[in-house]
C-alpha cells in the first residue's frame, strides 16, 4: 500500500519564501489529495522547536477533533485565503465555542491555548491558513483524538462534520467560496 502524501517537501534553503506560486501549488495538491487538504511545511525538520506551515483545506475535509497535551502545545492560525470555521469543545464533546475567520476581514486569525479539543473546517474552496505550533512532531503523541468523534475516513465522519457545521450555523460541508 502506498502511503498517502500529507505534505509537500520541506524547504532546503535557509530562507523559506511564501509566494503566490507556493500557495497555488499547495491548493492544487489539496484538491487532489484524498483528505482534501495539504500542508506546505516552512520549517526544515520534524524536530524543529517551532513548526510553521501553509495548510490548504477544501470544504468537506474532516479534521478529527483533537488536542495537543503531550506535551502541551499552543497553536495559531491566520487565514490567507478563504473562510475557516474553528470549533472548540468541552471534554464531553459539546461545543464550547465556534467562530468564522476570513481572509481580508476584521477576524482573520486566532491563537489557541494548549489542551483544548478543537477542529477546523474550510467554508470556502481553496482556503489557506498560515499555521504555527510548537514542535517537535512525534506521531504517537502529537494529537490526542477526541474519543467521542469518529475517525477520519469513515462514513460516520462525513455525517459528524455535516451535523457539526449545521450546529454552528453553516449550511454545508461542500459549500464553495
Amino acid at each position: 500500500m502506498t502511503p498517502r502524501k500529507l505534505s509537500l517537501d520541506p524547504p532546503q534553503d535557509d530562507f523559506a519564501l511564501i509566494t503566490e506560486a507556493l500557495v497555488d501549488e499547495t491548493v492544487r495538491q489539496s484538491r487532489i489529495a484524498p483528505r482534501g487538504r495539504m500542508i506546505a511545511p516552512l520549517h526544515r525538520s520534524l524536530t524543529d522547536p517551532v513548526h510553521r506551515m501553509l495548510n490548504a483545506i477544501q470544504p468537506g475535509s474532516y479534521v478529527r477533533p483533537h488536542r495537543h497535551i503531550d506535551p502541551p502545545k499552543p497553536e495559531a492560525w491566520i487565514v490567507l485565503r478563504g473562510r475557516l470555521l474553528i470549533v472548540t469543545f468541552h471534554d464531553d464533546g459539546t461545543v464550547d465555542r465556534h467562530l468564522v475567520l476570513a481572509a481580508q476581514s476584521d477576524r482573520f486569525g486566532v491563537d489557541l491555548v494548549p489542551g483544548l479539543y478543537h477542529t477546523v473546517a474550510a467554508l470556502a474552496s481553496d482556503t489557506v491558513i498560515y499555521e504555527v505550533k510548537s514542535g517537535p512532531y512525534e506521531a504517537m503523541t502529537d494529537k490526542a483524538f477526541a474519543p467521542w468523534a469518529p475517525e477520519e475516513g469513515t462514513a460516520e465522519a462525513e455525517a459528524y462534520l455535516s451535523k457539526l457545521l449545521a450546529s454552528c450555523g453553516q449550511k454545508s460541508s461542500i459549500a464553495a467560496g
